[in-house]
């Protein structure tokens, strides 16, 4: 029978605008970029150049010290830019899709879904390793790694929640063909977390994968809390971890044997019209979503690829995120509230009594990017710990992290968190900490030490 795990820790952020079960697919994009930014501790080598056609699933660029892992083209077209910043610093590579789509083909035999080592090796070709992530660091796995389990999140709780079940309607039979794949990648078990709320989902009936139901506010639905509580990470080993949507992609894969980078995403936030969910590809450009943003409103948005407290501000011009399914769409923060702290602020959201919002628990908000502060002195308040359902310290860790301390770092858990695992912590701050940069400088330090 399948366990259950209940959070008193954690923290739910009630927002206007979550996308409604309404589900839309759109015609191609003006353009799509495959962004080096959103694979952490890349070095991305370039394989094409401007002017290059290019397939669905045709690499891109690939890893300098990983060059067996590809990073493809989620569309078929022509690299219409290849946009550098800083010292000639990759930022995207840009493809403009054609009228017929053509896609990378493979040929998938028994042989091969029975064999972990063509498995990978037929993922590193076709473009689909990159889905895979490794704890700790929460970087593109190693292929030549065993993982001791692979964790898969089959709910989500963060901000602008997203429906899980209804994303998987129609792709169940796909989750559960790449549930059996995962399951030859590692020697340990495939773990399945799902919400012990979802008593109509149709994943508690997926076989080959442990499942543990979870109860609690978010991150609850983090698969980095799922790791804490069932197999925690200890210096020298390795967990592995994949979003449902890509084993349900992976699983369709190994159906077809045919490329395909087609997702769902929820178009959400308080500055859209009619929230809603898209099928669309990945490395969408967000140009054509500024006619989904309310005029009405007069008030300038901020377009973010991903949810509003992990996610990217990658304004109305810039593409959706490899590892996104959100497009946030929120007001900027570009003003400045005088006397703000004097004020009872019945519409601003707290997590302390100091505001009167207190009084009504159950109002969905419209938050702004504005700070309400600058930084301030770096102090134990035990805010954090209330919002994380961790056995952590995690200001000591952070502190540790500005010190330089690797020891301290790895004594504190270092290996156990990733961004997205301590964001609620910067959302909390005080301080005005900016707590998931300062963490990943922590996880750079930890990767330079150990290679």
């Amino acid at each position: 029978m399948s366990r259950v795990l209940k959070f008193r820790k954690g923290l739910n952020i009630e927002l206007k605008g979550a996308a409604e079960k309404v589900l839309v697919k759109i015609p191609h994009a003006e353009s799509y970029a495959v962004n080096p930014a959103d694979f952490k501790g890349l070095t991305p080598r370039l394989c094409v150049k401007q002017g290059d056609k290019v397939k669905a699933g045709s690499p891109v660029f690939f890893d300098k010290y990983a060059p067996e892992v590809a990073y493809v083209s989620p569309v078929a077209g022509t690299v219409s830019a290849i946009n550098r910043g800083e010292r000639r610093k990759l930022l995207q590579v840009v493809i403009s899709p054609d009228t017929e789509q053509t896609a990378e083909t493979y040929s998938i035999t028994p042989e091969i879904t029975a064999s972990r080592d063509k498995i990978i090796d037929l993922m590193l070709k076709a473009g689909y390793w990159p889905f895979v992530k490794q704890r700790p660091y929460g970087i593109v796995a190693n292929p030549k790694d065993k993982p001791k389990a692979i964790f898969v999140s089959g709910f989500d709780t963060a901000p602008l929640t997203l429906d899980m079940d209804f994303i998987l309607s129609g792709q169940i039979e796909n989750f559960q063909k790449g549930i059996n794949i995962l399951g030859k990648l590692t020697e340990g078990k495939v773990h399945l977390g799902l919400s012990n709320a979802d008593t109509g989902s149709k994943l508690p009936k997926i076989t080959g994968a442990e499942i543990t139901f979870y109860a609690g506010k978010h991150p609850a639905g983090n698969v980095g809390i799922h790791i804490h509580h069932i197999s925690p990470i200890s210096k020298g080993e390795i967990v592995w971890t994949i979003d449902p949507q890509h084993v349900a992609m992976l699983g369709h894969f190994f159906a077809t044997g045919i490329y395909n980078a087609e997702k769902i995403v929820a178009l959400c936030g308080s500055e859209v019209k009619r929230p809603h969910y898209l099928r669309i590809l990945s490395g969408t450009s967000l140009a054509s979503f500024g006619e989904q943003v309310d005029q009405d409103k007069k008030r300038q948005a901020r377009y973010i690829s991903g949810n509003v407290l992990t996610g990217s501000d990658v304004g109305a011009n810039g593409w959706l995120g490899f590892y996104d399914n959100r497009i946030s769409i929120i007001p900027e923060g570009n003003y400045h509230e005088f006397l703000g702290w004097a004020l009872p602020r019945f519409k601003k959201f707290s997590t302390s009594k100091s505001y009167f919002s207190w009084l009504t628990p159950n109002r969905k908000y419209e938050p702004d990017t504005n700070l309400n502060g600058g930084v301030r002195a770096f102090v134990v308040t035990n805010q954090y710990e209330k919002v994380l359902p961790m056995d952590l310290y995690p200001v000591y860790l952070l502190k540790a992290i500005l010190a330089g301390d690797i020891d301290k770092m790895e004594q504190l858990g270092i290996y156990e968190v990733i961004e997205e695992d301590l964001a609620l912590c910067e959302f909390v701050c005080t301080s005005k900490i900016e707590v998931q940069t300062l963490l990943r400088q922590g996880i750079e330090m930890m990767i330079k030490e150990m290679s």
